[in-house]
């Protein structure tokens, strides 16, 4: 860990802005936040609608003049600004008054692992707009690993795959560090585009785009494993003629269109086992991959993921909220370093 315990535990807020949701815990109150980050703006005024669910819920609905923007893709910052605000109002004006009481408010920031200088500091920017001090990044891998109870600080190798809506990342944990990461550009967002996708191409259907992720649970009866209705009924726009149309999808077609992204996740498992050191392989062959993130509920990833490497795979309790419980779990001083007494010598 970069970052000391000691320095996390002086810390009032933890925050993890992900691409998909935003979320925030403050110490001594828990999970105050959890929210889609989204926020709508009048580009006329430039003044703020909506933020978090109603805004989402207002994507592909609005008028020429209202915008709908996302100021986080891919686990980083890319609209400094749009994220201070959406943050904002997604605290509301009494926690925000509780934290400005602070006198020096510090904060804890979740960033993805490898992230680039310029995406921490846009990180470490957006909380300062907010008020912070001082802001301490931690890897996602490790807030994760934390929140979803596994022996980070032991000396057995511990593996967790988190997969996000933009990114998943694969590590290997031993004595509160990365052994082997890798990041890989596919996650749930990928996922729900193989779908649209394979309709627009086959079907010459447009969906709108709420109804990607309850496509996905009703098209796959059991998971992606081959089982479940053999063909389900899709309501959508026809391509052509603009009018309201639905078709009946053959589900091993659409099953077969989700495989191609997530080959490379399983390609990506593969490379992190091959730089692992063989004593750690030989744990993992008994502990398995924990996975964790909103797109680890994806029916059936964990049993494509055991076929592929014949490991145990568990999905956590609250796959979604692991990495900012993680968070939480270090600022209450919950985690403890594993105490290695200094040889004399």
């Amino acid at each position: 860990m970069t970052v000391s315990l000691e320095q996390l535990q002086r810390c009032h807020v933890a925050v993890d802005l992900g691409a998909a949701r935003t979320r925030v815990y403050v110490k001594g109150l828990g999970l105050v936040v959890d929210e889609p980050s989204v926020a709508a703006v009048n580009t006329r005024t430039g003044s703020l609608i909506a933020v978090g669910a109603l805004a989402e819920q207002m994507t592909g609905r609005t008028p020429a003049y209202i915008r709908v923007a996302r100021p986080v893709s891919g686990g980083s910052v890319v609209d400094i600004e749009m994220a201070q605000r959406m943050l904002r109002h997604l605290l509301g004006d009494k926690l925000r008054r509780q934290l400005r009481r602070k006198p020096r408010l510090r904060a804890a920031a979740c960033t993805p692992h490898e992230a680039d200088p310029l995406a921490r500091r846009a990180t470490v920017e957006t909380l300062v707009g907010l008020g912070a001090r001082r802001v301490e990044l931690v890897d996602t891998l490790i807030a994760a690993a934390v929140g979803c109870g596994l022996p980070v600080e032991q000396p057995t190798a511990t593996m967790i795959m988190v997969c996000g809506a933009a990114t998943t990342q694969i590590a290997v944990l031993s004595l509160g560090s990365i052994v082997t990461a890798l990041r890989i550009p596919v996650g749930g967002n990928a996922i729900d585009d193989a779908v649209v996708q394979h309709l627009r191409q086959h079907h010459e259907l447009m969906l709108p785009s709420q109804s990607v992720r309850p496509l996905q649970l009703a098209l796959h009866g059991n998971g992606l494993q081959l089982t479940g209705p053999a063909r389900t009924e899709i309501h959508g726009r026809d391509v052509a003629t603009g009018l309201a149309r639905s078709v009946q999808v053959d589900t091993a077609a659409v099953r077969t269109a989700i495989h191609a992204p997530l080959t490379a996740v399983l390609d990506g498992v593969g490379r992190v086992l091959r730089d692992c050191p063989p004593d750690l392989v030989a744990d993992l062959a008994d502990r398995g991959v924990m996975m964790v993130g909103g797109s680890a509920l994806l029916p059936g990833l964990d049993q494509m993921l055991r076929d592929a490497t014949g490991m145990p795979v568990h999905i956590a309790e609250r796959p979604d909220t692991c990495a900012v419980l993680g968070l939480g779990a270090m600022l209450d001083g919950k985690v403890q370093p594993m105490a290695l007494n200094q040889m004399a010598g």
